[in-house]
């Protein structure tokens, strides 16, 4: 099993994104990761999907997506020439007594404290999924109470692959 990051540039129009969640449901392609958001162009949205699958599975995904009217443009961002992150906000149990705790941890991956309330704090970082990672399996000793993930956001590094439509 592989992953692949695929970027996709869509029109800006309601229920493109359930077209695209439903052509992976009918097929039975996991998705791992969704993102979407508008661009500078405000007639398109940016969508970063993240499947996994075996080669002919993930090239099946890019064929078919290609094949939607609404969509523009499906690239691969692949890792060696992409910046990948992605948002987690965490929030951990911690009274007075664990709070400093949580805070140095968060301090070592430059996470920000963006609540605080007697008996929690909400952790929010912004990274690659294996720095999420390690700070989630770091804070699992002081009992995580929630986690939402924003899944992956990528763009290719340079200004070579810039799809211009």
């Amino acid at each position: 099993m592989h992953k692949k990051v695929f970027q996709l540039l869509v029109d800006n129009t309601s229920g493109v994104l359930s077209r695209i969640a439903g052509l992976f449901s009918r097929r039975g392609y996991n998705i791992e990761s969704i993102t979407a958001g508008v661009t500078a162009d405000p007639l398109l949205t940016r969508i970063t999907i993240v499947a996994s699958g075996d080669d002919e599975i993930l090239e099946q995904i890019e064929k078919q997506v290609r094949k939607l009217t609404d969509v523009r443009s499906i690239k691969e961002l692949k890792p060696e020439n992409s910046v990948y992150r992605e948002l987690c906000m965490i929030k951990v149990r911690a009274g007075a007594e664990d709070r400093h705790r949580v805070i140095a941890i968060a301090n070592v991956f430059r996470a920000d404290i963006v609540d605080v309330g007697p008996e929690s704090l909400i952790v929010e970082i912004t990274g690659n999924q294996s720095k999420l990672d390690a700070l989630i399996t770091l804070l699992n000793d002081y009992h995580i109470l929630e986690i939402a993930r924003t899944g992956i956001a990528g763009l290719s590094r340079g200004t070579e692959e810039i799809v211009h439509l």
